[in-house]
């Protein structure tokens, strides 16, 4: 499913890419990325419709 803002073959490909450079299997590659947002979300305020 991709469109313009959204494809899932390339996040796939990125989370492979993230999990190669790190050492991590696929999903402890999921895992610490999901914990990495998290924090990003958490530091610049958590809030879900931002301003740019």
């Amino acid at each position: 499913m991709c469109g313009p803002h959204f494809c899932s073959m390339k996040i796939t490909e990125d989370v492979r890419k993230y999990a190669a450079e790190q050492g991590l299997a696929e999903d402890q590659a999921l895992v610490s990325g999901m914990q990495e947002k998290s924090k990003e979300f958490a530091e610049k305020g958590a809030e879900v419709y931002a301003k740019a």
